[in-house]
């Protein structure tokens, strides 16, 4: 390990003095649109989706659709191009379907905290939309973590596993509001607003909110709760004591979960293509399909995204990590969002 002398180190700035302007770099900017989360040094443009074959030689076909990591309808920031949000990503890839006849089964791969209510809802109302029109069987699978949002878009699936270390759940909603105020009053930094309404500035993380603005806060984030929990009664069917369980907005186990009534079952990713199969009545030669914008060579079911990075130079910096999001509505579990 390399060792630096004491007069060096002396010279830096110390910790104690950096982190409040990196909290408040991080925090106001990305609000303010002035920030990226993530950058793409190099990359390719977008080019068209194309069928990748993962296994199965038959005539009729499963595709596998993954949801990965925070959801979100917002593009995903890089240097050189920004890459398609995960609503654009799931949407565009059940158009392209839709024109696939051969397509009998869906298994939609989720491993993801959840994300924005929004996104999580556009998704949810996409697979359901497809899945009316088509009649095709829909399995849904949640890998690591197929938690408040991520377990959200699951829901309109004919069947949903967990993996054994599956944490799903956080059936709930969540209003993020960053505050600086206080990190601001130790900097002398003020901010003046003009504003039309006396609640024009609700939710400012420029000052304290008032107890009005709290209340009507929680009202907000309650009706957002209140049709998360009633797709779940409407999809499920739970008890009235497993719904009071699930209105805790708390994690569970895959077996709990199982044991409540929020999945199904509880195995591997081939339990539930396996499961996608005997839903559509097909033969176990079908063939298990996904689409990529570069297909890759060796290509299995457990990569997760449509954009490949094969042959590619790629430096990517995130951020997401460390900049806490941006203020708004989540169905998303928060100790997750580091992830």
């Amino acid at each position: 390990m390399r060792r630096y002398p004491r007069r060096f180190l002396s010279q830096l700035l110390p910790l104690s003095q950096l982190l409040p302007l990196f909290l408040l770099l991080s925090t106001a900017l990305p609000l303010s649109g002035c920030v990226q989360a993530n950058i793409d040094v190099f990359g390719t443009p977008g080019v068209p989706y194309k069928e990748q074959v993962l296994e199965g030689k038959g005539r009729d076909k499963i595709l596998l659709v993954t949801v990965d990591g925070l959801i979100s309808e917002h593009p995903r920031g890089g240097l050189l191009r920004s890459k398609p949000s995960t609503v654009q990503e799931v949407a565009s890839q059940l158009a392209f379907a839709r024109r696939d006849k051969s397509i009998k089964a869906l298994v939609l791969k989720v491993d993801s905290p959840g994300g924005t209510t929004t996104a999580s809802d556009l998704i949810y109302h996409e697979l359901a939309e497809y899945k009316k029109a088509t009649g095709v069987k829909v399995v849904a699978v949640m890998m690591g973590l197929g938690a408040s949002g991520g377990y959200y878009v699951s829901l309109p699936a004919d069947h949903i596993a967990a993996h054994p270390t599956t944490i799903t759940g956080s059936v709930g909603v969540i209003f993020v509001m960053p505050r600086l105020a206080g990190l601001l009053d130790k900097l002398g930094v003020g901010v003046d607003v003009s504003k039309s309404g006396g609640l024009k500035d609700m939710g400012s993380p420029f000052r304290p909110a008032t107890e009005e603005e709290k209340r009507l806060t929680d009202t907000i984030t309650k009706a957002q709760a209140a049709r998360f929990l009633g797709l779940v009664e409407q999809h499920r069917g739970l008890t009235p004591e497993a719904m009071k369980t699930v209105a805790t907005a708390r994690v569970f186990t895959a077996q709990e979960a199982k044991e409540l009534g929020l999945v199904d079952s509880v195995g591997y990713l081939d339990e539930s293509l396996a499961k996608a199969r005997e839903l559509a009545g097909l033969q176990k030669d079908a063939r298990l399909i996904t689409y990529r914008r570069r297909p890759e060579a060796n290509a299995t079911y457990y990569q997760p995204a449509a954009e490949s990075t094969e042959g590619q130079r790629a430096a990517v910096i995130s951020m997401d990590g460390l900049l806490p999001p941006r203020a708004g509505l989540y169905y998303l579990w928060g100790p997750a969002y580091a992830e």
